[in-house]
């Protein structure tokens, strides 16, 4: 069955907004950073951008598909287009966001094929059963202390807490001698030759 001229443009309407949703990530700070200090932390995007590198190359290491594990980290904070990004001191207060939930909505303007790869993808990293879900969830710990690492090298001295529980939360091999390298290794290295 082909699809009518009209049912295309609504499958183009829908994908195009949410586009727009997924540009607030841009905009949109990761909220923790500030209790550390951090005057400008980073966007939601450019957290999400490392965490998918992270992932592919964690997944690469451990004899996973690199490229589904960074597509579930692509997907990984897109829900907080819709409820922000909550730092760990809200979790005493607020229930934690129901990402399935969110997904749901989000995509549901759009075609289903389009729409059902995002809330796969999300399904996939919410449940963790698949090593390429563990390293995308591992890519997100590291990315958290990788960055934690750069703003005490630029002078906040509050991160600690943040490379911490980023340690503590890795499950791979790979990503826990990552982070054992980082903690050893200039921010700058990679300058050097």
């Amino acid at each position: 069955m082909t699809e009518t001229p009209e049912a295309f443009q609504e499958s183009a309407v829908g994908i195009a907004q949410f586009a727009f949703e997924l540009g607030v990530l841009k905009r949109l700070r990761r909220a923790g950073w500030w209790h550390a200090g951090v005057r400008d932390p980073e966007s939601v995007a450019e957290h999400s951008l490392r965490v998918a590198q992270l992932a592919g190359l964690i997944a690469a290491e451990e004899g996973g598909d690199p490229a589904r594990a960074a597509y579930l980290a692509i997907w990984h904070d897109s829900q907080e287009t819709r409820v922000g990004d909550l730092p760990h001191t809200s979790q005493p207060y607020l229930d934690r966001p129901d990402n399935r939930r969110i997904t749901a909505d989000q995509v549901a303007r759009m075609p289903e094929a389009s729409a059902c790869c995002v809330r796969d993808a999300v399904d996939e990293y919410e449940d963790r059963q698949t090593l390429e879900a563990c390293c995308a969830k591992d890519a997100d710990k590291l990315e958290c202390l990788l960055q934690a690492l750069e703003y005490r090298s630029v002078g906040y001295v509050g991160v600690q807490p943040w490379i911490d529980s980023s340690l503590a939360g890795l499950s791979t091999l790979t990503a826990k001698r990552v982070a054992e390298a980082a903690l050893t290794t200039s921010t700058l290295a990679w300058r050097e030759r």
